[in-house]
């Protein structure tokens, strides 16, 4: 089967999206399938490069001032189409609701090719990643959410990657079925295995603590002073542990001044972004993974975080109750609730039995999201709106 997948956000890119992306991407090729994408050029020019297994078109592109590491392409129907002829794909997997997701919509529509769409992202985190749009937010949020609703026209299913996510979205207004498919994750890289003793030194990691770790996207909608503010609840209350956050963005700043005022520099160690290997690393390194964002579509840092053998704190919000089962794996609390967020980790930071069990627990969750689970149920898919378009023409 030939398969091109259209993205927005690819690696290098260090996001959600674009890492489940490329994991369906590798993954699919591993299934013998042939793949490419098509994404955003990291130079401003087009070019096509190999990733491992599979091929990369990029296309023309620009950065933006407000998201270090996102570049939007300038597309044309033209230049969509011309992709289409050239590598004659079985069908499209569009899974972005910007200009490439779009562009190639509407190209693959034209020729006749099944398209199947994934939404990643909930308009609201758009909004809060462009701060200058607050006085004007919920128009705009509603503008966005009409605009994503395009992506779906057309298409023959509509992926998302949890029931929760589906259920956050108004789908009655859109023509295909909506159905629910795991991003999925790469149970080869996330293990329970001791972390490598290099990267304590590497990142200036102290030991003989309990580490806390946060890994993923440092952006405002991710809510990170939240666990900041929690830290120093267990400052004040003697308790023994570190914090490593495990990535950047356009809270960094804002990040860094809060731990001054509070003075936690010596409890929290900003890593920055990793490289691949580092960031498998830094997922064995931790006791516990803390995620306090309220927008979670699924949370596939989250979920590396379980495949690595750690117990979990999460908001109820999004899907992450369907990830995090307190009494199970970790604890859920209220969203913004720092004395909640706090309690939560003094339970774990107490209790190394706990952890463990939890941790333990989390491998078995995590499983279910295999890639290799994964991807037969999107071959099975592909197949069936082939087999379908087949017969409408």
């Amino acid at each position: 089967m030939r398969i091109l997948i259209a993205n927005d956000q690819h690696w290098p890119m260090k996001s959600g999206v674009a890492t489940a992306a490329r994991t369906m991407a590798q993954g699919l090729a591993e299934a013998g399938h042939v793949v490419m994408v098509v994404a955003p050029s990291q130079t401003g020019r087009g070019y096509k490069e190999i990733d491992e297994n599979y091929e990369i078109t990029r296309i023309r592109s620009f950065g933006l001032p407000f998201r270090k590491n996102l570049r939007v392409s300038v597309t044309y129907d033209r230049e969509m189409r011309r992709i289409l002829d050239e590598f004659q794909p079985d069908v499209v997997h569009v899974h972005t609701q910007l200009t490439v997701g779009l562009g190639m919509l509407r190209a693959a529509v034209s020729r006749d090719i099944p398209v199947i769409a994934t939404n990643h992202v909930m308009p609201d985190n758009m909004i809060k990643n462009i701060k200058i749009l607050s006085p004007v937010s919920r128009p705009v949020s509603y503008i966005l959410s009409e605009y994503g609703t395009l992506l779906y026209r057309g298409a023959k299913r509509i992926v998302m990657p949890t029931e929760s996510a589906i259920s956050l979205f108004n789908t009655e207004r859109i023509e295909a079925p909506a159905l629910a498919i795991s991003n999925g994750i790469n149970l080869d890289r996330f293990q329970p295995k001791k972390p490598s003793s290099e990267i304590f030194t590497k990142f200036h990691i102290p030991r003989g603590k309990p580490l806390i770790t946060y890994i993923g996207r440092v952006d405002e909608e991710k809510h990170i002073h939240i666990l900041i503010q929690a830290l120093e609840l267990l400052r004040w209350s003697g308790k023994k542990f570190h914090a490593v956050i495990v990535g950047d963005g356009n809270a960094r700043e804002r990040l860094d001044e809060l731990i001054d005022t509070l003075q936690l520099g010596e409890y929290v160690t900003f890593t920055g972004l990793v490289s691949d290997g580092d960031l498998v690393q830094l997922h064995r390194i931790g006791d516990i993974y803390a995620m306090p964002s309220p927008t979670e579509l699924q949370c596939l840092a989250m979920l590396e975080a379980m495949a690595s053998g750690k117990a979990v704190v999460a908001v109820d919000a999004g899907a992450l109750g369907e990830l995090c089962l307190t009494g199970k794996n970790g604890n859920l609390i209220p969203v913004d609730d720092v004395e909640a967020m706090a309690t939560a980790l003094v339970d774990l930071l107490d209790d190394p039995e706990k952890r463990k069990k939890y941790g333990e627990r989390s491998v078995q969750i995590a499983k279910k999201h295999d890639v290799r689970v994964v991807i037969p149920r999107f071959v099975k898919l592909y197949k069936q709106v082939i087999a379908e378009n087949q017969q409408s023409l």
